[in-house]
């Protein structure tokens, strides 16, 4: 499964973007889906997940109450909304797919998603 994942950009401290993660020419409502991001010179790390209903999500400490993620299968898109984004949010940020279909275990870690995206890149200037 190819994934795009866009609407990164440069944004100022306070600012918001919002981010989307669509399969190529697939669909992935039946999977759940992850947003991790990757600083440079720093290892990859847990955003958000979603169940692939959407009735469940878990988000990082790091931004909690900030971030948000939904998904809208009808478009078969998944959105991360970043609020209040600081400078130690600069990252390229990657959508990825856990493969098991209509799985009930909501992943944090990188090795449970099978398919990745080719990330875009979020930069917050103070």
């Amino acid at each position: 499964v190819q994934l795009q994942a866009y609407g990164g950009g440069l944004v100022q401290a306070g600012g918001s973007l919002r981010l989307s993660c669509k399969p190529f020419r697939r669909t992935f409502s039946n999977y759940n889906v992850g947003w991790f991001r990757q600083a440079p010179g720093k290892e990859r790390e847990f955003v958000a997940a979603i169940t692939w209903s959407g009735d469940r999500v878990a988000t990082a400490d790091s931004v909690e109450g900030r971030f948000t993620i939904s998904r809208d299968n009808a478009k078969n898109t998944v959105f991360l909304r970043m609020t209040s984004l600081r400078p130690e949010d600069t990252a390229v940020y990657y959508c990825a797919v856990d493969a098991r279909a209509r799985s009930e275990v909501l992943a944090s870690v990188s090795p449970a998603y099978d398919y990745w995206g080719q990330g875009t890149q979020v930069t917050v200037s103070s």
